[in-house]
C-alpha cells in the first residue's frame, strides 16, 4: 500500500470518528432541547447544569469544538484529493448511474451546515460565554443565597425563533443535515471496516437522520408558534 493510500484511509478514518462523536453530540442537544418543550423547568434545571459544570464547560466544549471543524475541514480536503485523483471527468463516467446527488455534493451541504453551526454557535454559545465570563453576568443561575435568582435559558432559547426568517433559516439548514447525514451516517461506518449489519445499519442511518434534524425543526417551529 503506498504512503498516499495510507494517509487517505487514515484520513477518512479519523473523519468517520468525528463524524460518530458529533452524531452523538447531535442526539444528546435534541434530548436537551426538546425537554424545553416537554418541561421548561427541567430544560432550565439541566441547562444549568451543562452551563455551570466544569468538566463541560472548559473540557468538553473544547473538543466539540476541534471536532466540529476537525470534521467539515478532513471532508474538504479529502473531496479536493479524491476530485485531484480522478482521471476521467464525471461527463464520461455518468456519476448518476453510480452515486446519488447527496454523496456527490457532500462538500456544498457541509459548508452549508458549517455556516449554520456558526450562526448558531453565535446564538447561543457566544452569548453564554459572554454573559458569564465576560460581563459576570451570573444572573441566570440559582443563587442559593439569593431569593429572587432564576433562570434565563428557556427565555433565550424562545426569544431565538421569534423571527420568522431565523425560523427558516434553522428549518433549511436542518433540512441540509438530514440529506448530510442520509450518506454520511452510512459512509463513516464503511470508513471504519464494518461489513456486517449493513441492512440494519442503512435502516437505522436513515431513520437517524430524519428522526433527529425532524426534531430540531420540531423545537424551532414550537417555540414560534408560542409567540
Amino acid at each position: 500500500m503506498s504512503k498516499s493510500k495510507f494517509t487517505t484511509i487514515g484520513r477518512k478514518i479519523l473523519m468517520a470518528l468525528s463524524g460518530f462523536f458529533l452524531m452523538f453530540f447531535l442526539l444528546q442537544h435534541l434530548t436537551i432541547n426538546m425537554l424545553s418543550v416537554i418541561s421548561p423547568d427541567t430544560f432550565n434545571e439541566v441547562s444549568q447544569f451543562m452551563g455551570t459544570n466544569p468538566v463541560v464547560q472548559f473540557a468538553l466544549q473544547p473538543v466539540l469544538i476541534f471536532a466540529v471543524f476537525f470534521h467539515f475541514i478532513m471532508g474538504i480536503v479529502l473531496e479536493l484529493q479524491n476530485r485531484r485523483a480522478r482521471t476521467v471527468k464525471y461527463a464520461y463516467n455518468k456519476p448518476s448511474a453510480n452515486s446519488n446527488w447527496m454523496s456527490r455534493n457532500m462538500i456544498y451541504s457541509g459548508l452549508v451546515v458549517l455556516a449554520f453551526l456558526g450562526l448558531h454557535f453565535y446564538d447561543f454559545w457566544v452569548h453564554e460565554i459572554t454573559e458569564k465570563y465576560i460581563d459576570g453576568d451570573m444572573t441566570g443561575l440559582i443563587d442559593p443565597n439569593n431569593p429572587n435568582s432564576g433562570y434565563r435559558y428557556y427565555d433565550e432559547l424562545s426569544e431565538k425563533f421569534i423571527d420568522p426568517i431565523r425560523v427558516i433559516i434553522y428549518i433549511i439548514s436542518f433540512v441540509l443535515l438530514a440529506l448530510h447525514l442520509l450518506h454520511g451516517f452510512q459512509s463513516s461506518f464503511q470508513s471504519v471496516g464494518v461489513s456486517k449489519g449493513k441492512n440494519f445499519i442503512k435502516k437505522f442511518g436513515n431513520a437517524f437522520a430524519i428522526v433527529v434534524p425532524a426534531g430540531f425543526i420540531f423545537i424551532a417551529i414550537f417555540h414560534f408558534l408560542q409567540h
